[in-house]
């Protein structure tokens, strides 16, 4: 019985051994990680150190390299070498850039990439010490085309906010309709309908708005439309007409001012309590606004007078032609001078209060043949409209993008805003 017992023993112990032997010569195989290639600007970012940050008050392009191991002889040689391409002076706060750098224990910058916004981009590449260079590009982006409409309820910038609307696109209606809508005065009611497109990096990073491709906007029930058209193929110039072919585009605009509202308007009979309730001609229309706020010139014209005088504070006036010219009171600062050449919406000048006055405005002033008139009751020239010979291929274009614009629904008001 003895025997047997230790027979099975032995047995037990041999296979015990086989099996140990056998897990010796056949290891288990581990799989090795596959490393997915990240690509941003054109680089595998796996093969780097990457660095990414924005620009700080006090950085500089030599500051941000010397701290990444580059020399001050280098840096020098990296700024002239592409001073052509782009001047590193130019590197402005809360833009963002990175650094690719070798992946070892110095961990030395071998590109610098800037981006003054989300889709271009500069590259400074003096990864190798023959060749430096820069080049400019532009992240793939891919457009959306969209519609929107909204009824106005208190203003167009409220109305564009509750449609999920970026602010961006009431500056750009604004924008278009600035020489027939008086935003000012819109009333209650009154309503827009937009197809536009967007942009969008990686089909995920909202870029912002790209276009305004067509238009209407309804105010005091009389309907608006704004169609973009190229209507200068050789110059690459495009404009907005409405249904008929005229643009809406005026030779000035409304107001001087994007988003700001009449505190005063021209009045010849104003009485003034300060000075005895007698009578003190108001000949502006003034535009309250924070101190700040750009001033624009509502007309292509010649800048004549940039100066400082009285009551009138500081001050811009402009000549746009042989009939009209036009002036800007109680800035707070001036952006132009005498004999420059200003077109219609380049920034002259800040809100301010200098002169005779009792709150932020600019009080704008307006001259036609020598003599000051209400501008809002000018019946003023428009530019040209779309030429005879484009007429036809324009009513073609026009015809898909009216009746798209039309089938838009408008969105339906709660009765208690109303």
């Amino acid at each position: 019985m003895r025997k047997i017992i230790w027979l099975l023993l032995f047995f037990i112990t041999l296979n015990a051994c086989k099996k140990e032997e056998n897990q010796k010569i056949t290891p288990e195989v581990k799989k090795e990680k596959v490393v997915k290639p990240k690509y941003e600007f054109g680089f595998n970012l796996n093969n780097f150190s990457v660095l990414v940050d924005t620009i700080q008050s006090g950085d500089s392009f030599g500051k941000i390299l010397f701290e990444n191991h580059i020399g001050y002889g280098k840096i020098e040689e990296i700024v002239q070498a592409t001073k052509d391409t782009f001047n590193v002076a130019k590197l402005n706060v809360g833009k963002r850039y990175t650094v690719l750098k070798t992946k070892d224990s110095l961990e030395k910058a071998q590109y610098f990439i800037y981006q003054p916004n989300k889709i271009d981009y500069v590259v400074f590449d003096f990864s190798t010490d023959s060749i430096t260079k820069a080049y400019t590009a532009k992240k793939p982006t891919k457009t959306v085309e969209r519609t929107a409409s909204g009824i106005i309820t208190t203003s167009l910038s409220e109305a564009m906010d509750s449609a999920g609307l970026n602010v961006y696109m009431a500056h750009e209606l604004s924008d278009i309709y600035a020489w027939s809508i008086d935003f000012f005065r819109l009333q209650k009611g009154d309503s827009y309908k937009v197809v536009f497109t967007e942009k969008y990096i990686e089909d995920s990073i909202y870029v912002g708005v790209d276009n305004i491709k067509s238009a209407v906007f309804v105010h005091n029930n009389t309907p608006f439309y704004a169609f973009d058209y190229k209507s200068d193929v050789i110059e690459g110039i495009t404009d907005y007409y409405d249904e008929t072919g005229k643009t809406l585009r005026s030779q000035f605009l409304k107001a001087p001012v994007k988003f700001s509202r009449i505190s005063s308007r021209y009045n010849l009979k104003r009485r003034i309590r300060y000075y005895g309730n007698r009578i003190r001609p108001h000949r502006g229309t003034d535009f309250a606004a924070p101190v700040g706020t750009p001033i624009l010139a509502t007309a292509n014209g010649t800048v004549i007078e940039s100066t400082r005088r009285g009551g009138n504070g500081k001050y811009v006036k402009i000549r746009h032609n042989s009939t009209y010219s036009t002036q800007y009171l109680h800035m707070s600062r001036r952006a132009v001078k005498v004999g420059q050449v200003v077109k219609q919406g380049d920034v002259i000048g800040y809100i301010g209060m200098t002169g005779n006055t009792s709150g932020p405005h600019v009080c704008y002033r307006f001259w036609k043949n020598g003599r000051q008139v209400d501008p809002l009751r000018e019946k003023l020239p428009a530019a040209k409209p779309i030429s005879d010979e484009l007429k036809e291929e324009y009513f073609a274009y026009i015809q898909p993008l009216k009746k798209q614009l039309d089938a838009i629904p408008l969105p339906e008001v709660n009765e208690e805003e109303n």
